[in-house]
Parts: C-alpha cells; structure tokens; sequence
C-alpha cells in the first residue's frame, strides 16, 4: 500500500512529494561522498561499528567513569606500549611478523579527505549564515534565531562532552536511518510542512488590516 493517499485528506489536497529541506542531490553527494559519507551511511559497517563503538567508550570512560583526560592518555598509551613489547617479543621468539602502524591511520589521503570533509562543511555552513544574516531571507533569519537559542537551551543542560557524544551519534545514525525511511519521512514531513504553512496563512488572516481610505479631491 502506498503511503501517499490523497483520499485521507479532508480537502483533497495532495501532500507534497519534495525531499526534506527541499534537497536535489542524494543523501551521499549531500555529505560529501567519499569514505566520510560512506561511515555516516553505513556503507562499510565494519569502520562505522568500530567509530560507534570507539566514541561509546570514550563517552563512557569520561562520564561514567569520570577519567581524567590526561590521566587517560596515560594508561592509554602505557597499555599499547605494553601490548606491542609483549608482541614484538613473541615474534621474535616465535617467528611471527612484527606489528606495523594499520594502513588506515597511515593513509595521508583518508586523513585529507576527513579534513577537508569537514572544512568543505564549514565553509558551507558560514556562507549559508551570511546569506542568511545579511537580511536575504527574513523567514530562516528567524528560523535559525530561534534554532540558535533552543540549542543553548539545550546546551545548558548537558555538559560539553556529552552534547559532543549525542552529536556524533546523530551525525551516524540519523543520516543512515533517513536514507533507509526515506520515503516515509518525505511524507510525513511534507504533511507536516503543508499543514504549517495553511496554519501561517489562517494565522495571517487573523490580523486586523486597516481600511484604506480614498482621497478625496475638492
């Protein structure tokens, strides 16, 4: 059954079938494509598991059990130092291959492309918000207000790294999740924009508007 039903509206009107935010380009050119897009999409489940995983159990150690940062680098790095020791001498003595530094952290393009993944984001976001804050749409200008101060509101009751924890997980999760329900929530939120925008216009209807007077001419 599809779920676009025209005959479920009252007035017969159809609900839009435009992308969320009004969107033209796929979800994965939208985030850059690429190997960034791919971890945000769970296209390689494997590297997005184990960032999930690794930004869980920071997020853990921090919160819950509330390590210092500099005293976690510490045991950190005396852990790895201690596991390569025992390795490297157990290949020696055992014949086995010695550990080398994992291609991922010494490819020096996958570490660009992350850089300027995020620098290319960045640069989007302020032109945006000088277009924006230049008076060029009155409308965002106050969307974007009033976005800015529910985050602060938002902000004030969680400390800086679990705000940083939820955002890093909605930044894996909610991409992957619209691109698989995507039909659906282009449905529901185009119903969600229609109806906002016929509750804008009663609005306006609603204010008193002065009568015009003619001039007259002696």
């Amino acid at each position: 059954m599809p779920i676009y039903d025209s005959s479920s509206e009252s007035d017969n009107e159809i609900t839009p079938r435009g992308k969320l935010f009004g969107r033209q380009r796929p979800m994965h050119a939208i985030l850059g494509g690429g190997k960034v897009a791919d971890v945000l999409l769970w296209r390689n489940p494997k590297v997005s598991a184990a960032l999930l995983t690794g930004v869980t159990t920071i997020w853990f150690l921090f919160e819950v059990v509330e390590y210092n940062f500099v005293t976690l680098l510490c045991h950190i790095s005396i852990t790895a130092m201690l596991a390569i020791f025992i390795w490297c001498i157990s290949a020696d003595y055992f014949g086995w291959k010695r550990p080398t530094i994992p291609q991922l952290l010494s490819d020096q393009a996958a570490f660009s492309e992350v850089v300027y993944f995020f620098h290319w984001r960045f640069n989007q976001f302020l032109q945006k918000l000088l277009h924006i804050a230049g008076g060029n749409d009155p409308v965002n200008f106050f969307l974007v207000i009033i976005s800015l101060y529910v985050l602060s509101v938002i902000g004030s009751c969680f400390d800086f790294v679990n705000l940083l924890f939820i955002g890093l997980v909605s930044m894996e999760t909610l991409p992957y999740l619209y691109t698989r329900y995507e039909d659906e929530v282009d449905y529901h939120a185009g119903q969600m924009t229609r109806k906002g925008s016929k509750v804008y216009k009663r609005f306006l209807n609603k204010i008193p508007r002065g009568t015009v007077k003619e001039k007259k001419h002696s």
